[in-house]
Parts: structure tokens; C-alpha cells; sequence
């Protein structure tokens, strides 16, 4: 198999691969007792959750080409195959973490890998028609297991313990599998989850980042977020790191209020042009209780009341800001919290959302941006319609069901390749 290219020095050029993870069989395994645990604030509806996922993978595929969007399950898959020889010590790994009983082994290894790879991410034995461990249903959210930057790859480290399985996954995917093998030749991996490397504070905290709190503005600027999942700790950790090695000039520290609603940055505010963010008015132009601390390479720090005046200042003078809901209450509220500032740009002025946001939409529009949904994006694609031909257009996708689980397509992409 050939390397997987990547470089992503942009959260707007153009998309050209992605990692994306398809719903699966252990998230109908959700109850309400058990959803805050697995970190969903509801119960879901697989199969409809994975007719808006397909939709979500097919418009990303128009953009990015079939071949481009690659699928967490069939790259742990060839992980697996090519390292034949020590699948068995991997998955006694997975299963001490998970603290299963040993008779679980022989079960496991009774399966064929592509049986094996959908088992250790659902927790549910197809053969024996029985779960054997939890489901990680958070794993639908990519853009949390690893971030490239510029062409560096961080595998992350998840805040809660429900999300432990992901980072076990992902480091074995990295590290094993094929296309991803120049990476570690080349020393372009970053892995937050070696205790010698990345160490807990002298106070014992331990190193946290998610990737939703990680935007990679342009070649020279790596945005972290100071939330709920992740710590100020770590991104001093992180910031060292990353001077040293030369992969960025500036890391810029956004402070957001620890809250459930704001777990991330990019639930806060997305990059959908050069010039343009969408983003909720309260925190990001207003800046109650949030704030913009930048790093430079050479030691110097600035200081910057909210995130606009940041952007207005080093990115982009002529900044356009779009608030969420209108900027109007209780509808800014409401729209943030479905994600109507979490959007995932596929090329400049192209971006992906859900479609439950009318008012975030009515603001688009009163900043020239059409509204077109997936379903006529496809349709016309079948017609001979070009991704080039695609030009500030917000794209809407169904989320009756994967808007439940509390992320939006920002959250459900790991970029790896921009153009």
C-alpha cells in the first residue's frame, strides 16, 4: 500500500482526505441509564443515525474524491493484517484495559480480522451475538483522535475514561498500519500518551487534548483550546513540544468557560472562509468569560480580549463574523447547542452543517452564502456538477439523530490532507 499523504495547514483549503467513522452496532447499545457514562446526553436511532451518516460520507466523498474518505473501521482492519503476527498480544492489550476475563481471548481470535476490527470498536461478538465489552460511541467523533498539523500528526489523549478505547485504537492504526508507516520513519508523530514524553504536572495532572479544541489556522498559527476537556497543563506541554520541533511559529490559547455545552472550541465558532467564522456571539465577539492568549516561538506573548479581535488583529482584518442564531436569544442558545457553529469546510466558502439552524442559515444567507441541501448537492452531482463549481455554499445534512450525540460534522472529521 502507498503512504497516505499529509498536510493540513488550513481548516478552509481544499479537502482532500479525511478520516470519518460510520455509526455501528455498539451505539444502539446506549441506555439512558448509561449515556452520561459514554458521554451522549440522549439515545440514538442506529439506522437512521446512519442514513444522515451516509449522506454526511457521500458529500464528503463528492468533494474529496471516493478513494479519499477513509473509514476508521477498515483501517484498523489493514492495521490488524499487517501485523498478523502480534494481533493476539494487541488484543490482550484491549482486553486488560478493559479488565474482560482471559476466556475472552479465545473468542476474539476465532473471528476474521474484519469481524476482529468491528468487535473492538462496538464491544459486540457478531458470531456469539453477545457484547463483551462497552461500545465507544464517541469514536463517531474523529476530529478528537488526532490532529495534523502542518505535516505533523498529534494522536490525542482523551479527557474521560469512556474514550480510553479510542486512543489504544488509534495509536495501534498509526503506528501499524501501512500507509501510515513513513510517519513514524520520519519522526512526523506527536503522542501525547507516553508518560516520558508528555509527564502529569508536579501536581499530578495528566496531559488531556482533544482534537476538537485543536484548529490549524494557516502554516504559522495552531489554535488550542482551555476547556472542559481540555488543560492549560497540556498545552503548555504541547506548546514546548511543538517549538522544538520546529511544526508551528505561534500557538494561540482560547479560553472558554468549563461548561458541558462548550466542550470544545469548534462548538464555539469554525472557520468556513478566509475571511469568515461563524461562531456564538456571547464568547467569541463578546468575550464573557473567554479570552485569546498567543505564544510565540521566541518567548513573546499577546493578549487579546475575545477570538474575533484576535482574527481582526493576526489573521484577517477584513474578518466577517456570522453569530449563530442570529446572535438573538434564546435562538443563539439553541442553535449552539445543535451545532450551528460547528461546520467543517470541504473547500474556501464550503462548508457542511446540519440542517436544524434556521436562523444561523437566515444569517448566512444575509452574508451571500446560498443554502443548498445534501440531497440537491447529490442529485445535481449525479448531473455533472463539479466540486469547483460549488462556490460559497453552505451545505445542510439531516441530523434528527446525530445531532443527539452532541457533535457536529466538524467533530465527525479528521482531516488529513488540505490541498
Amino acid at each position: 500500500m502507498k503512504p497516505i499523504k499529509l498536510q493540513v495547514s488550513s481548516e478552509i483549503a481544499p479537502l482532500r482526505g479525511v478520516i470519518i467513522h460510520r455509526p455501528e452496532i455498539g451505539i444502539s447499545r446506549i441506555s439512558p441509564k448509561k449515556a452520561k457514562d459514554l458521554l451522549f446526553d440522549d439515545i440514538v436511532y442506529l439506522p437512521k443515525m446512519q442514513q444522515e451518516h451516509d449522506v454526511f460520507a457521500d458529500v464528503l466523498r463528492f468533494f474529496t474524491g471516493e478513494e479519499n474518505v477513509f473509514l476508521v473501521e477498515d483501517l484498523l482492519r489493514e492495521a490488524l493484517e499487517s501485523r498478523n503476527q502480534s494481533v493476539e498480544k494487541f488484543v490482550k492489550t484491549v482486553l486488560e484495559y478493559e479488565e474482560a476475563p482471559n476466556y475472552f481471548l479465545p473468542m476474539l481470535m476465532e473471528l476474521n480480522l474484519k469481524e476482529l476490527a468491528e468487535t473492538l470498536i462496538s464491544g459486540y461478538h457478531i458470531k456469539r451475538e453477545r457484547y463483551l465489552f462497552d461500545p465507544i460511541p464517541n469514536f463517531i467523533f474523529t476530529r478528537d483522535i488526532a490532529v495534523t498539523i502542518n505535516r505533523h500528526v498529534l494522536i490525542t489523549k482523551a479527557a474521560r475514561a469512556a474514550r480510553f478505547r479510542e486512543n489504544l485504537l488509534t495509536r495501534f492504526i498509526f503506528k501499524h498500519h501501512p500507509g501510515f508507516k513513513h510517519l513514524n520513519r520520519e519522526d512526523r508523530i506527536i503522542n501525547l500518551n507516553i508518560p516520558d514524553e508528555f509527564p502529569p504536572s508536579p501536581e499530578g495532572e495528566p496531559v488531556s487534548i482533544e482534537g476538537g479544541d485543536v484548529m490549524v489556522i494557516n502554516e504559522n498559527y495552531l489554535l488550542i483550546g482551555n476547556s472542559e476537556r481540555t488543560t492549560e497543563y497540556s498545552i503548555e506541554s504541547l506548546k514546548n513540544v511543538l517549538f522544538e520541533k520546529g511544526v508551528i511559529d505561534n500557538v494561540v490559547q482560547i479560553n472558554i468557560p468549563f461548561e458541558r455545552s462548550y466542550m470544545h472550541i469548534d462548538t464555539l465558532f469554525t472557520q468556513v472562509d478566509k475571511n469568515c467564522l461563524v461562531g456564538f456571539k456571547p464568547i467569541i465577539q463578546d468575550g464573557k468569560r473567554s479570552s485569546v492568549k498567543v505564544h510565540r516561538k521566541s518567548g513573546k506573548i499577546a493578549e487579546y480580549h475575545n477570538v474575533v479581535e484576535f482574527f481582526q488583529k493576526e489573521i484577517s482584518p477584513d474578518l466577517q463574523f456570522i453569530p449563530a442564531g442570529m446572535g438573538q436569544s434564546p435562538f443563539q442558545e439553541r442553535e449552539q447547542w445543535t451545532d450551528g457553529c460547528n461546520l467543517v469546510a470541504v473547500r474556501p466558502g464550503v462548508a457542511i452543517t446540519y440542517e436544524r439552524n434556521p436562523l444561523t442559515e437566515k444569517a448566512f444567507r444575509e452574508h451571500g452564502y446560498e443554502i443548498m441541501h445534501a440531497d440537491e448537492l447529490l442529485r445535481k452531482a449525479k448531473e455533472g456538477l463539479k466540486p469547483e463549481d460549488v462556490k460559497k455554499t453552505i451545505i445542510t445534512i439531516d441530523s434528527g439523530e446525530l445531532s443527539r450525540a452532541r457533535g457536529g460534522s466538524h467533530c465527525m472529521t479528521c482531516p488529513l490532507l488540505r490541498e
